[in-house]
């Protein structure tokens, strides 16, 4: 199975996990987890342990974090270093809810590696953007 783990500072990765939820449904191949204020990295690491339990050996993993070089992301590599899964994991940093779609979508295509991080990566760059907010009439109306 491709799982998608979701990491996070603060409550972001739950957060995004509970829409895609939403949007996708409940599914067994998300996983999220985050590291809360006040955690130090090896009680965050020991729970991320915990939380990747049902990862196996001949499973691969799509990981979002929020930062590339946070905390989150550093050490979720480093557990799945230790599991012996990073050879099958795809690190991806800025984790935004459209990345995550995207990559879900992938991973329902079964898309290879390629072309999940290429469909991810392109999402994330469209999906950040200025919306322009054009108004008619008297610029002295009220909104």
């Amino acid at each position: 199975m491709r799982y998608v783990l979701l990491v996070s500072h603060g409550t972001m990765a739950p957060g995004v996990h509970s829409v895609t939820k939403m949007l996708l449904g409940d599914r067994e191949d998300v996983i999220s987890y985050s590291m809360e204020d006040g955690v130090s990295a090896d009680a965050y690491m020991e729970g991320l342990r915990a939380a990747i339990e049902p990862i196996g050996a001949d499973d691969s993993v799509v990981v979002l974090g929020d930062i590339v070089g946070g905390s989150p992301l550093t050490n979720a590599l480093n557990v799945l270093t230790e599991k012996g899964l990073i050879a099958n994991t795809i690190a991806l940093g800025g984790l935004s809810l459209p990345m995550a779609i995207s990559a879900l979508m992938a991973v329902d295509d079964g898309a290879d590696d390629a072309t999940l991080v290429e469909s991810v990566m392109s999402e994330a760059r469209e999906g950040v953007r200025q919306v322009v907010l054009e108004l008619e009439g008297d610029e002295d109306e009220e909104l």
